[in-house]
């Protein structure tokens, strides 16, 4: 397993990300905010930019963070429905442009992951929802894998597969290696789901990349903490991760903030993730 950090968690600016990052000894970047814009929305200059930064200190790119289906399933729908992390709102005959950008931008930085979502949640997750949700995957899984990369859905909470096991259900059914699982615990947590065993034991034979986030329910919600101060059971997810031959990237998205800092929060779960990592 190797460690990385989606750097707006801890600053819009990359230097400052950088900075950090190497405190840690953290090897991957994430990348979804640059210098206040969306990955999906920085130009030719920005990307330049931000490569020059990484190859200079030796960070490689773990995944391009797009927001890739954070859209509405249906044509008529156009309000936001979750965190877009300064990336433009596009409707649904805007996402293939959308996607080639990202994928051009997964080439330029060398790195074969794309995250991706699964459309916000305006109600139950229905048959046949699920079945227009496979399908719409089937665009974008040809062009993944005339292009060489890998597309992995990220179980989201304000999307329609919030769960380990929505998100792997949909993933089967698409059953191509192109379409893989961003595996997110806290998302789980969030989506009413426990995380560890339930929802990775549902993902597990499909995750292609891991998102850390912990929290806490108070009254029916999740409250946002350090990693390892709340609800899930990381400790076991390490082990599953580690018996089950995980290599690839565990990427912290904090959300937590001590005091409104979000740099302060990734600090302090950077050090716990390093020691389930090193054991």
């Amino acid at each position: 397993m190797k460690l990385s950090v989606i750097t707006d968690e801890i600053s819009q600016d990359l230097e400052h990300a950088v900075r950090v990052m190497q405190e840690y000894g953290v090897a991957g970047a994430e990348l979804r905010g640059l210098w206040n814009v969306n990955i999906a929305d920085i130009d030719d200059a920005t990307a330049r930019r931000a490569k020059k930064l990484l190859d200079a200190n030796g960070i490689r790119v773990s995944s391009i963070a797009s927001p890739f289906y954070k859209c509405d399933l249906f044509e008529e729908g156009s309000e936001v429905k979750g965190p877009m992390h300064l990336a433009t709102p596009r409707d649904l005959s805007e996402q293939m442009d959308m996607l080639q950008r990202c994928i051009d931008l997964a080439h330029f930085f060398e790195t074969p992951i794309i995250r991706v979502f699964s459309f916000w949640k305006r109600g139950e997750l229905t048959p046949e929802i699920e079945n227009r949700i496979v399908d719409a995957f089937a665009e974008p899984v040809k062009l993944a894998a005339q292009e060489g990369v890998v597309l992995v859905l990220e179980n989201e909470h304000s999307c329609y597969l919030g769960t380990g096991a929505e998100a792997a259900r949909v993933a089967r059914a698409v059953a191509s290696p192109h379409l893989r699982i961003c595996w997110d615990p806290g998302n789980a947590l969030c989506a009413g789901e426990t995380p560890y065993p339930d929802g990775y034991e549902a993902v597990r034979e499909m995750v292609a990349h891991v998102h850390v986030k912990d929290g806490v329910l108070e009254e029916g919600k999740v409250r946002f903490v350090v990693v390892g101060e709340g609800a899930i059971d990381y400790a076991g997810q390490f082990d599953a991760l580690r018996r089950d031959g995980y290599t690839g990237w565990i990427s912290l998205e904090t959300h937590a903030r001590i005091d409104g800092d979000a740099e302060r929060a990734s600090r302090l779960s950077l050090q716990a993730l390093r020691k389930w990592i090193e054991e």
